[in-house]
């Protein structure tokens, strides 16, 4: 039995803002990554970079521009490694809702639920970064 988080709220900024904001390098690196490199097209590698220790690699598996972008991890830690997440987005009354899951975690343990609350934070502060431009530095992000 595999294990899956979600989460759904909404962001008062258009599709393509949140898109790029979730996709793009240059603002992953804002509210996630320490560095990162990929492009959202099928097929592409991103780098996800947090330290030297946590260099991980993922596959774009699914993605449509403004509406929906997956990465499945092929080098992680091993409760990462089976795992794909993403986004769906939709319009909702001059807002976009952000459809978040990571799906197929092997176990139930404490990476996956640690893992979840830390998806609840970065997830806010990509919020805060597209409605409101507040950049954390890495080291403040947990």
């Amino acid at each position: 039995m595999n294990h899956n988080i979600y989460f759904d709220f909404y962001i008062d900024a258009p599709k393509q803002t949140v898109f790029e904001a979730f996709c793009l390098p240059e603002h992953l690196d804002h509210w996630w990554t320490l560095k990162s490199s990929g492009q959202p097209e099928l097929g592409a590698i991103y780098n996800l970079n947090f330290t030297d220790q946590y260099n991980w690699f993922a596959e774009v598996t699914k993605v449509k521009t403004n509406t929906y972008f997956y990465l499945s991890m092929t080098e992680a830690d091993a409760n990462w490694k089976p795992t794909t997440f993403g986004i769906t987005l939709e319009d909702h009354q001059n807002k976009t809702l952000l459809k978040f899951s990571h799906t197929n975690w092997p176990e139930q343990n404490h990476h996956f639920r640690f893992s979840a609350f830390c998806w609840s934070q970065l997830l806010l502060g990509l919020k805060n970064y597209i409605e409101k431009g507040v950049i954390i530095p890495f080291e403040n992000r947990n």
